[in-house]
């Protein structure tokens, strides 16, 4: 109790000379921590470093750039943007038209993949995917410069997104047809339906009585009413 005491005593003290102490509550040690690790990754994406030399500018990201940070995390959640695996390097290249099927397969992708990567690692960098780039660029353009074939590359893929593929359409089925289409039911099934393949209800499921005094199936029914009627 006598220690409980000392303890309320401190904080009255602490708060006379401080009196915006309370309006202010701590936070736990836990949240500060993940403050700090979202600034970390916020400043690392801009392109700039907290405290550092040039931490008010950011450094510019290219198009060609942004288009290799948008590959990189296509499909997986805990890509961070700054390398890429070689499932997202082949899409990269089939999406951008950089696999022509002639001079550029899909085999002279994977084949320079593993060319420009580390030995140890499993994907590549920025500036090895710009390397990879420029093998591919001088197969693909052979009758012009190493410069003038790299900037035609980069042109592809500037700009572009990874392309997302459509909802995959049923398939119609044979067996699926029959059971569906009205025309082609027997029996008691296809008196429950008209010529035009629309339900006819109640009249589709129980006998109704005739009472209009005509025999079943005749030609000229409701003539005598049209008679009289004149």
């Amino acid at each position: 109790m006598a220690n409980q005491k000392d303890n309320i005593d401190d904080f009255k003290v602490q708060t006379a000379k401080h009196p915006n102490m309370g309006s202010a509550p701590l936070r736990p040690h836990s949240e500060q921590s993940k403050d700090r690790l979202s600034k970390r990754l916020s400043t690392e994406s801009n392109g700039t470093s907290e405290g550092g030399v040039g931490s008010s500018t950011p450094v510019e990201v290219t198009a060609l750039e942004e288009s290799f940070r948008r590959f990189a995390i296509h499909g997986d959640t805990r890509a961070t943007g700054k390398d890429m695996h070689g499932k997202n390097w082949s899409k990269l290249c089939k999406d951008c038209g950089v696999i022509d099927g002639k001079n550029i397969t899909l085999t002279d992708v994977d084949i320079v993949f593993s060319k420009v990567k580390k030995k140890s690692c499993r994907t590549i960098t920025y500036d090895e995917f710009k390397v990879a780039l420029g093998e591919l660029a001088r197969k693909k353009y052979k009758e012009r410069t190493g410069e003038e074939a790299e900037a035609e590359v980069f042109k592809l893929i500037e700009g572009k997104t990874p392309v997302i593929a459509g909802v995959t359409r049923a398939v119609a089925s044979p067996t699926v047809s029959r059971l569906t289409d009205p025309t082609k039911f027997t029996g008691s099934h296809k008196e429950r339906f008209d010529d035009t393949g629309r339900g006819k209800g109640k009249a589709g499921r129980v006998d109704m009585v005739d009472t209009s005094g005509y025999v079943s199936g005749y030609k000229h029914r409701g003539t005598y009413e049209k008679k009289v009627n004149k």
